[in-house]
């Protein structure tokens, strides 16, 4: 019985990552967007967590380096004024990373950010797998975030799993971490939340 339990979480949690996604936008588009936080480099695992079990339902990362980009994989977010090519998104300006986190935290769901500083030949390496990597397909959000990292060095730690809540939990114990976490009443469909403006 708790197979079955544990085989059913796993199915819903990894639904949650949506489907592959093959948008490529424009090099114009691409660098007209390109946008650097003044911050450190840093990477930020970012990874929604459902409130009725506990468990990971999507995982994404999120790069400050030469810019700030997110690879949110197999994810349904999209603004079209932040271009996206292959599940990477450019453009994550502060207030782009507000709207991302508020279109995840909602009544079923919270987010956990957790940021770490790196260097930036690390920060370099972590933009060029995440472009390198392609579309992802549904229920892999977990797999490729944890490739990506497991990439880089220092990073050998992370398993390479498909579960988010492994990677965070992982993630968490690597020294200097800072995590946060966000709660919100949104209801269960907010996907007009898209619509607003950036």
């Amino acid at each position: 019985m708790v197979r079955l339990f544990a085989a059913l979480a796993l199915v819903l949690s990894l639904a949650a990552c949506g489907g592959a996604d093959n948008v490529w936008a424009s090099d114009e588009a691409v660098s007209k967007a390109a946008y650097r936080h003044d911050g450190p480099p840093t990477l930020t695992l970012i990874t929604v967590i459902s409130r009725a079990s506990g468990s990971g339902a999507h995982a994404a990362l999120m790069i400050n380096g030469s810019q700030r980009v997110i690879f949110d994989p197999a994810g349904t977010w999209h603004h079209p004024n932040l271009p996206e090519r292959h599940d990477l998104h450019y453009g994550m300006t502060d207030k782009a990373v507000d709207f991302y986190i508020d279109y995840h935290a909602r009544v079923t769901y919270d987010v956990v950010k957790q940021d770490l500083v790196v260097s930036p030949q690390v920060a370099e390496m972590a933009i060029r797998a995440a472009k390198q990597y392609g579309a992802v397909p549904k229920a892999h959000c977990g797999q490729s975030v944890s490739a990506i990292l497991r990439s880089l060095p220092g990073f050998q730690s992370i398993p390479q799993t498909y579960f988010p809540k492994k990677i965070m939990e992982s993630f968490g114990e690597l020294p200097g971490v800072r995590s946060e976490t966000f709660r919100d009443n949104d209801p269960e469909d907010n996907g007009q939340i898209l619509t607003k403006g950036i």
